[in-house]
């Protein structure tokens, strides 16, 4: 009796581990470009993954999308030479 006590009041613990986890819009979008422009693909070094490549709205730069053996997750779509490829500069906040 005691082991399906314990059963019943761990079961909406295990269960909830199920739940697939959303995000706020804070992220990059889920929107991939369709095409890279050809000076983009030049620049990117070509171990990254070219066919998943967006833009993150919070600093303006590309990101690519990485599939790693535990998550998949954004990274920073880098140059040959290991710098990250931006669209426009970020802004620097007013000094006061």
């Amino acid at each position: 009796m005691n082991k399906f006590i314990w059963l019943l009041g761990c079961a909406p613990l295990l269960l909830a581990g199920c739940d697939e986890v959303t995000t706020s819009g804070a992220g990059p979008s889920n929107q991939f470009m369709s095409t890279l422009s050809p000076e983009l693909l030049a620049m990117a070094d070509p171990r990254q993954n070219l066919n998943a490549v967006k833009i993150d709205p919070a600093d303006g730069c590309f990101v690519y999308q990485y599939a790693g053996p535990v998550e998949t997750t954004f990274l920073p779509l880098r140059s040959k030479d290991g710098r990250p490829i931006c669209s426009q500069r970020a802004e620097v906040p007013p000094t006061i």
